[in-house]
């Protein structure tokens, strides 16, 4: 799948979050990398930055968070088309889910690991 048709997907997965949710999204960006960090090839999303629930009145002039999907390993698992939406869905609602300081715990309770 080429990158820009990978990206399009995880533009069609961010336009499904909910408006009253994506409202809320805040000082975050959505990037596309082709690979993660060396040291974690399988993956699939990062979240970086401080989550909503932990920002205070210091939170001031400070760089956009940063979410990021990672286009290979997530071709990778997939084997055809329908299971890379499913997967580029679940991962950017996973990844915003901690930008609103929802754990991995959590998510897992939440069937969104």
């Amino acid at each position: 799948m080429s990158r820009a048709r990978f990206e399009e997907l995880v533009t069609a997965a961010l336009d499904d979050v909910p408006e009253e949710l994506a409202a809320l999204v805040d000082n975050c960006v959505v990037l596309v990398e082709d690979d993660p960090p060396a040291g974690d090839p399988d993956l699939l999303g990062l979240y970086v930055g401080t989550p909503l629930t932990e920002r205070g009145p210091g939170y001031t002039m400070t760089l956009p968070d940063r979410i990021t999907v990672f286009r290979n390993p997530t071709l990778a698992m997939c084997r055809s088309e329908d299971e890379v939406v499913h997967e580029v869905r679940v991962t950017v609602v996973h990844e915003i889910a901690h930008h609103f300081g929802i754990s991995d715990a959590r998510l897992h309770e939440l069937g969104w690991a």
